[in-house]
């Protein structure tokens, strides 16, 4: 088992350093108690040493075979099974998330490193790009050129509140920027501060085992200023980021005023619509409305998947789900949530939604963290901009179509989404393919006859979508399409084969795919 206790340090490259005066303590969702020790926010000098180590590392680390990569990450992953039960334990103690969930995101972080080490071992993921010369052709010779994916630089991340493990430290965006061989600094998110000292210490551990360029990885604790600090470091070339719209537009428009602007890649959340097509009313009404309820409150709705917009035509087996899931969310027990402050806002929609004149309850209490579903009509929705914006927590707004023609109306009306779910039967295939070009145009992932929660990690996953789901809808933070994120193409015209990276010189000593005067071959 690795080392778990902890310093409240930052680590700039391998060294720990707590120059800084502000301090945060976390403290226990379940009952309140303050967590040792306290954690000491980076000072600008030391964002600025982390940055530069960082630039350091980089040709060194870029420059490195992929199988020395790989199992970097491979390390990695072993290193954070190796923490045992005490980082689930902090993780548990710091978000109030539930012990098996927990297990099971170490499961997935553990999981994407080592798929990302597939990815770069296989080697074909660089895209590589070869047109032979023809020094006889007329009336112009063609020249050798060779084209691959290459990494950009050192990478800003910062972590996000509802995933202390699978979206933070060592989360997606580190294991895909670490995979595209760029160095990477994390801030740490302020809600789990113990967690993510564990989590860099085994990195870092990794890091040493495997002959890594100090600055490779590093951590930073602290708030908005430490995060305007590393966005604006002229070393750095990209930034990831999930969490709130605010907070993410505001990353951007940094990243956009630096002399030199860099890519944000933001996720910012959804109301993820989730359409029922009557004929899926009358063969399973009671059955999605199970499967919404369940949705609904997974994780006491704290997931940037979660569906908070049901829509359907308005009548008798409509309404009769609607009362069905409104039913089933009076069964639901109040959760504990990430933050006082999350709950306090979700809490404060709620209320508001109560007074809100175009809106009726369902079911509705007072109690914190409790569950909520409204309902309103088409046409009030789509006079009501306001009820079409995200709310993150265990509540939805239930929409009541007239007819199909507004249903496609109010997906429509709908901004850029993560997902966009419906629910179909046979006899609902001329209103699903009227249907789908629309929640495409909106959506990063249509799921059909499913509910969003639970985002498959796999090579085909698009977990992105038009803003403002995302900053970039052509970008995913889940599966191996994110190391797409961190690279830019690099074409070589007629050099010499021996300067050549592996992946483009002649006999394919990396044994990749590659695309060779318009054939895709081996």
């Amino acid at each position: 088992m690795l080392d778990v206790s902890l310093s409240g340090s930052n680590f700039i490259g391998s060294s720990p350093s707590a120059d800084g005066a502000e301090r945060i303590r976390a403290s226990a969702r379940q009952d309140g108690r303050p967590l040792e020790p306290e954690f000491i926010f980076a000072t600008p000098e030391e964002v600025a040493e982390a940055a530069r180590k960082a630039a350091a590392a980089f040709p060194v680390y870029a420059s490195l075979t992929s199988e020395a990569r790989a199992s970097f990450l491979e390390a990695i992953a072993s290193g954070i099974e190796r923490l045992g039960d005490p980082l689930i334990e902090r993780a548990h103690a710091e978000s109030g998330l539930p012990l098996a969930r927990l297990t099971g995101e170490r499961g997935r972080t553990c999981g994407q490193l080592r798929m990302f080490a597939a990815l770069i071992r296989e080697g074909s993921w660089v895209d590589a790009r070869i047109d032979l010369a023809q020094p006889d052709r007329a009336p112009v010779p063609k020249p050798d050129i060779r084209r691959m994916l290459m990494p950009i630089g050192p990478v800003a991340v910062f972590g996000a509140s509802n995933f202390p493990l699978a979206f933070s430290v060592a989360g997606g965006d580190t294991a895909s920027a670490l995979a595209s061989g760029c160095p990477v600094i994390v801030k740490g998110h302020p809600a789990h501060p113990g967690t993510s000292e564990m989590v860099a210490r085994a990195i870092l551990a990794a890091a040493e085992a495997s002959g890594m360029p100090d600055g490779v990885f590093s951590l930073v604790h602290g708030g908005a200023e430490v995060g305007r600090e590393l966005v604006e470091r002229p070393e750095i070339e990209a930034v990831a980021f999930t969490g709130s719209r605010t907070a993410g537009r505001a990353l951007y428009n940094l990243a956009a005023a630096r002399p030199r602007p860099i890519p944000v890649f933001a996720e910012m959340g959804s109301v993820n619509p989730l359409f029922v097509l009557p004929g899926a009313l009358a063969e399973r009404g009671e059955a999605i409305s199970k499967g919404y309820a369940d949705s609904l409150v997974m994780g006491v709705g704290q997931f940037c998947t979660n569906p908070g917009i049901l829509i359907g035509i308005d009548g008798e087996a409509f309404e009769s789900m609607l009362w069905s899931v409104a039913a089933k969310l009076g069964e639901v027990a109040p959760g504990t949530m990430l933050t006082d402050a999350i709950c306090e806002r979700y809490d404060q929609g709620v209320a508001a939604w109560s007074q809100h004149s175009s809106l009726t309850a369902l079911f509705f209490n007072e109690n914190r963290a409790a569950p909520a579903l409204f309902s309103t009509s088409a046409e009030h929705f789509l006079q009501r901009p306001e009820l079409a914006e995200e709310l993150f927590g265990p509540g939805a707004i239930a929409v009541r179509c007239q007819d199909f023609d507004e249903l496609v109306a109010v997906a429509q009306a709908l901004h850029g989404q993560l997902t966009a779910s419906v629910h179909r039967s046979d006899a609902d295939d001329e209103s699903l393919a009227a249907l789908l070009p629309v929640l495409a145009g909106i959506a990063g992932r249509v799921v059909v006859d499913g509910f969003p929660t639970g985002v498959e990690v796999c090579p085909s996953m698009q977990h992105g979508g038009p803003y403002p789901a995302t900053t970039d809808s052509r970008s995913t933070s889940v599966g191996t399409a994110a190391i797409f994120r961190f690279v830019r193409p690099v074409a070589f015209q007629n050099l010499p084969n021996r300067f050549l990276p592996a992946e483009l010189q002649d006999g394919n000593p990396r044994g990749i795919w590659r695309l060779i005067d318009g054939t895709l071959q081996r």
